[in-house]
């Protein structure tokens, strides 16, 4: 309980200094602004920092620390966990000043601000698992590093910044591996084999690529296409020998397949079965479609049923047959065709 306190205490301590507003003195002059941002930058006061960096920039724009104000105060917001304000100020630099010799900074800081957005307070504490957590942020900063490394090749950040890529991309296959099998344990087989597609196709050179291809081999499997099946095992086999999923060169499903029977079934332990389990390809509505249909046709009475020149009712193979002999029906002929 003294861990959950303290760390209640750190939080309500944090939002208040974030929250307090810095009062600059209105008499400073445009070195005094810079050397005392740099100062508190030094001494971790980010909230400070910004305030003066703000200043600066409102108050002598065109001086010659304007341009390093707003650069800095990208890496003070950065710092002080405001990711929002640091996009923001980063993206102003970047339309500002697009030929400054420093832009490329402006461009890696955005980066690693997303990079770092989804590292909050609770994950520096708690294992949790990045890979299934909302991936918005992680594509954002891959997005921005590879704007880094396609636009300044040369850059000193550019060697950082796809090392992060790396990370991030891999991150992002193992993102689609887990919804993947969400799928799958909820038997959506055709979204499941998509996103497994989409991985092998998307990823390559991820440790991702193998678990995709076994979810396409399982997927295939329960949707009883086994061509597509065989070719994504073989597949799996030569180029992941040992995968988790490849027990003795034989395939083992991660999901159990789906107990569709009805609750009595499982009660009775299969001695009694509602309904008879369904072909491959059939569905319980269309079933339940084509039932009513046969029991609205049974319906109808025999006086009203098509008979034949003695009197008697023409069976539904005998009267299409005739149907389909004549030309056109009556029917036709009175709608002009247009419900043939």
């Amino acid at each position: 309980m003294q861990v959950k306190h303290l760390l209640l205490i750190a939080i309500l301590a944090l939002t208040a200094a974030c929250s307090s507003k810095e009062v600059v003195d209105e008499n400073l002059s445009e070195v005094e602004l810079y050397q005392q941002a740099q100062t508190d930058l030094d001494n971790n006061s980010y909230t400070a920092a910004t305030a003066k960096l703000k200043a600066l920039e409102s108050r002598y724009p065109f001086g010659r620390y304007a341009d390093q104000a707003q650069l800095e105060l990208i890496y003070a917001n950065y710092k002080n966990a405001e990711p929002e304000a640091a996009k923001s100020a980063a993206e102003r630099f970047i339309r500002l000043h697009p030929q400054h010799p420093n832009v490329d900074y402006a461009y890696y800081l955005k980066g690693l601000t997303s990079f770092d957005q989804d590292v909050g307070l609770l994950s520096r504490f708690l294992p949790l698992d990045m890979t299934k957590r909302d991936p918005g942020a992680a594509r954002d900063s891959y997005n921005e590093f590879a704007q880094l490394t396609s636009r300044f090749p040369n850059s000193r950040y550019s060697p950082d910044a796809k090392q992060r890529m790396i990370y991030l991309r891999n991150l992002l296959a193992a993102y689609e591996i887990h919804v993947a099998d969400y799928y799958l344990t909820r038997q959506a087989y055709v979204a499941a084999a998509n996103r497994g597609r989409y991985v092998v196709e998307n990823f390559q050179e991820t440790p991702s690529v193998g678990d995709g291809l076994a979810v396409m081999t399982e997927a295939y499997q329960r949707l009883h296409l086994d061509d597509l099946a065989a070719t994504s095992l073989e597949t799996l086999k030569l180029n992941y020998p040992n995968h988790p999923s490849l027990v003795d060169g034989q395939f083992k499903p991660s999901v159990d397949e789906a107990d569709n029977r009805s609750w009595l079934s499982k009660a009775t332990l299969g001695l009694i079965e509602s309904r008879p389990p369904l072909p491959p390809g059939e569905t319980r509505a269309n079933q339940d479609v084509q039932k009513q249909f046969q029991d609205a046709k049974d319906a109808i009475p025999n006086d009203l049923k098509p008979k034949d020149a003695d009197g008697d009712v023409i069976e539904e193979e005998e009267h299409e047959s005739e149907a389909n002999s004549e030309d056109r029906s009556w029917f036709s002929y009175m709608t002009f065709g247009v419900f043939d």
